[in-house]
């Protein structure tokens, strides 16, 4: 079968770009393909009764399927060079956030209207937090919530299932460049187009790094981020995200100097498992419904790591770290703030006891048997900082859950249209290691499909 231009992964890079295009050309051939599931049968079957933590499903529903890793996530789209991806260093920072304000357009006409705005222009906490040797960084922040973006998802695939051809619980095996165009091929066919855009996402890091060999694509090393994901009683923070929602605070060790930050925060959110090639780690959803809120907020504490010569596989070494906690756990470890400064590890009792309820169905356990101390030093001295300006951070019973990783792909080789050497072949999204958010990843998918329809 050929196609003008098949889209290789559904996630936001994918839904974007096929989205544009049908703006643009409405007359083109489009495919996508994707390995996980159409969004309705998008289900993760930890129900915390019947099953308690992750079972192994072929397709993680929580990370592939239409709408990619971020369908469940707490749908937060950063309008912000200052973090979320290098996009700008490609296209330019005016045109990167007039991508991402479009997106946004996109995301309100589709089922977001009525959401809020966020903002951290002209707060006053910015101030508290430069006082406190915090550094709180500049963004606009559309929130969502899980529920509101399943529903955009769930709108933008209405109108392009009739335009473009889905194929999902298709995996792509490999990519051929061919005379004038490409072969993508699954395992029971093989389809062709002109132009092939990959937006495999973080969970095709290992598949895009083989595509980049067989291509023989300049790649380079990139970072993992490797943490814990902090939970605690929702008026801690509340008086930060009831203004701001979303907040990037970076803290510089005074022990080793590495940065530590902020990320992906959940006001009344839920703390939930996520499975990576097999590996168990942690992440955090939020709603804007009111019935399904928690009385906890979670939030990231992540330590950037990045190699050199000569090891340079930084997403192994967040692995390694990650399955050193599902040995000892047999998933992911839940651990007592106030045990692990004692240095002692968390036991159900214990976490019992504590003036929290866990929203996650963890093993009690010792951080301090999985994290390396350097990371571990960080985020006990980030804690202590962030109590400065949200007293109770600090508590004994703040519960932190491990490891929390972000894994990056190698950053590929591409030109300012997202073009690899390869005319035609275009790597956009997280896959690609320029962007590491839900709307630089949806702004990249916009700017390849417009620069497509010039051409």
């Amino acid at each position: 079968m050929k196609f003008d231009v098949i889209i290789v992964g559904a996630g936001p890079g994918g839904i974007f770009a096929a989205y544009e295009l049908m703006q643009l050309k409405p007359q083109l051939t489009v495919a996508v393909f994707e390995a996980g599931h159409p969004l309705n049968k998008r289900r993760c079957p930890i129900d915390g009764d019947k099953v308690k933590s992750c079972i192994g499903c072929k397709s993680c529903s929580i990370m592939s399927g239409f709408g990619g890793a971020g369908a469940f996530s707490d749908g937060k789209y950063n309008i912000t060079n200052d973090f979320g991806g290098t996009l700008f260093e490609y296209i330019g920072k005016k045109q990167a956030l007039e991508l991402m304000h479009y997106v946004d357009e996109i995301n309100l006409r589709y089922g977001g209207e009525g959401t809020k705005l966020y903002s951290t222009a002209g707060t006053r906490f910015k101030t508290v937090c430069i006082q406190n040797d915090l550094h709180l960084l500049d963004a606009s922040v559309r929130h969502l919530g899980t529920d509101i973006n399943y529903i955009v998802l769930e709108n933008i695939y209405s109108y392009l299932k009739d335009k473009v051809q889905f194929f999902f619980e298709t995996p792509v095996r490999t990519v051929a460049v061919t005379d004038g165009g490409y072969e993508v091929v699954c395992d029971d066919e093989t389809y062709t187009c002109t132009d092939c855009i990959i937006s495999a996402g973080r969970s095709g890091s290992k598949w895009m790094e083989s595509v980049c060999r067989e291509l023989d694509i300049t790649t380079k090393s990139n970072r993992v981020d490797i943490g814990v994901r902090v939970e605690l009683p929702a008026e801690v923070f509340q008086h930060i995200t009831d203004e701001l929602y979303e907040s990037k605070i970076v803290y510089r060790t005074e022990e080793y100097g590495d940065l530590v930050r902020t990320f992906c925060m959940n006001p009344k959110g839920a703390v939930v498992n996520e499975n990576t090639n097999g590996i168990i780690t942690v992440n955090g959803h939020s709603y804007e419904d009111p019935q399904k809120q928690t009385g906890n907020t979670n939030f990231a504490l992540l330590v950037a790591k990045h190699f050199s010569e000569p090891f340079k596989d930084s997403n192994g070494y967040g692995e390694s770290i990650a399955r050193l906690s599902n040995m000892l756990g047999g998933g992911v470890i839940v651990q007592r703030f106030g045990d692990l400064i004692r240095g002692r590890r968390s036991t159900s009792a214990r976490i019992e006891e504590a003036f929290i309820t866990p929203t996650l169905n963890a093993t009690p356990g010792d951080l301090s048997l999985v994290l390396p101390k350097r990371i571990l030093d960080g985020i006990i001295e980030m804690i202590y900082a962030l109590d400065k300006v949200a007293p109770g951070t600090a508590n004994d019973d703040t519960l932190l859950y491990g490891v929390e990783v972000k894994f990056y792909n190698m950053e590929v080789e591409v030109n300012e249209r997202l073009e690899s050497r390869y005319k035609g072949l275009y790597i956009i999204g997280d896959g690609s290691g320029i962007t590491h958010s839900l709307s630089h990843a949806s702004a990249s998918g916009v700017h390849v499909a417009r620069s497509i329809a010039k051409n």
